[in-house]
């Protein structure tokens, strides 16, 4: 009876601190995506917003009952940009509902944190992304346009630009986040010198791609896919997430790739590039990986059919049969 009632005692001090790390977390990564802006249409937004993906994650990993501290960590967020007004109730709604709609959404559809299969990358993408932050960012610019801090001429490029920078959250932020937290051990010693040629080859090549002024970010690519065949989530996503930073950094800066471009230009190139690279790594990592799985459970029921044939041949063997030639003991004749 004294361990319930102290299991009692702990979980509100326990809901606590979960509220206040799911805070956190959604405030330090909402900060870091407000580095890198861009203005389109006189409306400022960050061209991946990471909050989302980071409210997704925990959502999937916690379950239903942090939701408080993703609108808490939106709060701060918005305190920390400026003093809030009336709209502030209706962006926070927004940025809760989103990812709470996706986590459902996804729940409903047997999704698995592990993306294991196919089908999780593709629910990911339409369901939890393109899907659900329609929510977020029809709610938050709805509400700016009532409190009278837009213009309602601007409505669509500022509705776009928000749903875009929701949806690149998820795609790029939680897949990265599910795969540490899914995580279970290092690549083994052997495989550490491939893991190193890949990091340097990239620590060269992304920043060669993103900042050259030939425009060539197609040679990412390249590099997304040996990451993927080789390390398979892991490895995808974070060289996605890493050229997705350094290809924002350099349409903020206006160099590179992005060089004498309008800012729609560079707000439609760059979400063009990081939405194509999401899905890319996302669904070729998805596709490798089930087929990964495929073969396991292909060999494994051969090593069971093979166990299952020297049983049988065990049993039929003639160790326990008279040998050939030797003589039948007699029977016995029945009397009448």
């Amino acid at each position: 009876m004294a361990g319930v009632v102290g299991n009692q005692e702990l979980r509100p001090v326990v809901f606590a601190l979960r509220t206040l790390a799911v805070a956190t977390c959604y405030y330090a990564a909402g900060r870091l995506g407000l580095l890198c802006r861009l203005t389109v249409e006189g409306a400022v937004f960050t061209p991946v917003y990471p909050s989302t993906g980071v409210a997704l994650a925990c959502l999937l990993v916690l379950g239903l009952g942090c939701w408080p501290g993703i609108t808490l960590g939106a709060f701060f967020l918005v305190l920390s940009v400026g003093s809030p007004g009336p709209d502030a109730v209706g962006i926070l709604v927004g940025q809760t509902a989103g990812p709470v709609c996706a986590y459902l959404t996804l729940r409903r559809v047997g999704f698995r944190t592990d993306l294991s299969r196919l089908r999780d990358g593709l629910a990911l993408v339409f369901l939890g992304a393109f899907g659900a932050m329609l929510v977020s960012s029809t709610v938050g610019v709805v509400s700016l346009m009532l409190a009278g801090k837009l213009d309602p001429t601007h409505f669509w490029p500022t509705w776009l630009a928000w749903w875009v920078g929701d949806a690149m959250g998820v795609l790029i932020i939680t897949p990265v986040l599910l795969v540490l937290f899914e995580a279970r051990r290092l690549p083994s010693l052997s495989r550490w010198k491939e893991v190193l040629a890949l990091v340097a080859v990239a620590a060269v090549l992304v920043p060669l791609a993103t900042h050259s002024s030939l425009s060539a970010l197609f040679l990412v690519y390249p590099l997304l896919i040996w990451a993927a065949l080789r390390f398979r989530l892991a490895g995808s996503m974070l060289c996605a997430l890493f050229a997705s930073v350094t290809a924002t950094v350099a349409a903020t800066e206006g160099i590179g790739a992005f060089t004498r471009l309008s800012p729609v230009e560079v707000m439609v190139k760059l979400q063009l590039f990081n939405g194509s690279l999401a899905l890319t790594a996302l669904l070729l990592s998805a596709v490798i990986t089930e087929q990964y799985h495929t073969r396991l459970s292909v060999e494994e029921a051969c090593e069971e059919l093979a166990e299952a044939l020297e049983h049988l041949t065990a049993h039929d063997s003639p160790a326990g049969r008279a040998p050939p030639g030797a003589a039948e003991p007699p029977r016995e004749r029945g009397t009448r």
